[in-house]
């Protein structure tokens, strides 16, 4: 009976959770700018991650290593795109 349970899935979902009310923490306390958006940044880099890995099984196929690689590339191009957003728009390189 404990091979049919999920346990992976729900340690998942509960640590999902987690990282949900600290960030939605960051809302209700009275923090700085930075310090919220450093805790918004690493909890929703970490959840993704934990999505990716726990839900989506990235790791558990046989070609988990084009599954990687596309991944980092997509991280890759939207860092560009949102770097090259603010290059153009908020520090006045054209």
């Amino acid at each position: 009976m404990k091979e049919l349970f999920p346990a992976k899935q729900v340690m998942g979902f509960v640590f999902s959770l987690v990282l949900t009310v600290v960030a939605l923490s960051v809302a209700l306390w009275d923090m700085s700018f930075e310090l919220g958006m450093t805790i918004l940044l690493v909890t929703a880099f970490v959840q993704a991650g934990l999505q990716l890995v726990v839900f989506m099984h990235a790791g558990e196929s046989e070609d988990k290593a084009a599954i990687y690689t596309n991944v980092y590339y997509g991280v890759f191009v939207a860092l560009i795109t949102v770097f090259g957003t603010l290059l153009c728009m908020i520090w006045g390189y054209i």
